[in-house]
């Protein structure tokens, strides 16, 4: 049920948006190329001005990378991570006020073939995936397989904003599916065939997760949909998005990934992060290092 806007909050929104609509306008009708290119340099601001954010995404990247790459190559990692926000954020724009057609002629889709497969089983698919790329388009991407997408997602804290939301990933017909208590409409969702959506790279409390290794380090991940596969039997699809140097996007879909011989739920959420790991380390300047993916530590390293 979406929530109504109310109360002095929601005015502050209003105030803002409205403010920020004339410039949301203007980048969605530039040039291609010009709309990019401000992306960066919005990405490039955005590192400088925010120096917390700026510190997590080097600490992840020294945690992740850190025996692999140079503080200078780290640094170039996080700030290109930064820049790829930015476009993708003038691509929302884009995807808001314009044809969605527009910018889904920019994305070539590899792996349908994969997606008929799994969905040839009659289980319905669950698409893991992860905030790579332009992830919102991924989502979108879908329209131009045979398959129809219903999406897991938290709802914003602002109702208003959330409206918007549902609007943005309502234009192509994704399917919502709020994550509170999202089982009875993630079943209902596969038995009509439709593929669901995960992200699974945040961090996880550690009532929900299992920890399982991300880039050999121990990351607090849900287990929910290792736990939603086994029961269901539906096959999991990694679901991937990639920005090209020329400004287009590579949406893939990967084969289903092997069940687990004995059903543990752990080793497959541990083979999640690996299909998740090895999509990153493709294009590491895409991933949303910015979040605090290692928060939640194991009891022993907290003690």
């Amino acid at each position: 049920m979406t929530r109504r806007p109310w109360g002095l909050a929601a005015l502050r929104t209003r105030l803002a948006l409205s403010a920020l609509t004339p410039l949301a306008l203007f980048l969605a009708y530039l040039p291609r190329r010009a709309g990019l290119w401000v992306g960066a340099r919005l990405g490039d601001l955005a590192w400088l001005t925010l120096p917390g954010r700026r510190a997590v995404a080097l600490d992840n990247l020294t945690r992740a990378l850190g025996a692999e790459t140079t503080a200078r190559e780290r640094a170039r990692i996080g700030r290109d991570s930064f820049r790829n926000l930015g476009m993708n954020l003038v691509e929302a724009c884009v995807f808001y006020f314009r044809p969605p057609q527009l910018l889904l002629s920019r994305v070539e889709v590899r792996g349908a073939d994969n997606l008929v497969a799994a969905a040839a089983l009659g289980r319905g698919l669950l698409g893991l995936t992860a905030h790579l790329g332009n992830w919102e388009l991924l989502a979108a991407s879908t329209t131009l397989t045979p398959i129809q997408l219903s999406a897991v997602y938290r709802p914003l804290d602002d109702p208003l904003l959330d409206q918007i939301l549902e609007r943005f990933r309502g234009r192509v017909g994704v399917e919502l599916i709020g994550k509170r208590n999202a089982i009875a409409d993630i079943r209902d969702a596969l038995r009509r065939g439709r593929m669901v959506g995960v992200l699974l790279d945040q961090n996880a409390s550690r009532r929900e997760g299992v920890f399982a290794p991300f880039f050999g380090v121990p990351a607090s991940t849900s287990k929910g949909l290792a736990l939603i596969a086994l029961r269901t039997g539906a096959p999991v699809v990694p679901s991937f998005i990639y920005r090209t140097p020329d400004g287009r996007h590579v949406a893939e879909f990967a084969p289903a990934l092997p069940v687990p011989a004995d059903g543990d739920p752990e080793a497959y959420t541990r083979a999640f992060n690996e299909a998740i790991e090895a999509a990153v380390r493709r294009t590491p300047d895409q991933w949303f290092w910015l979040h605090r993916r290692w928060k939640t530590r194991p009891a022993e390293e907290e003690a």
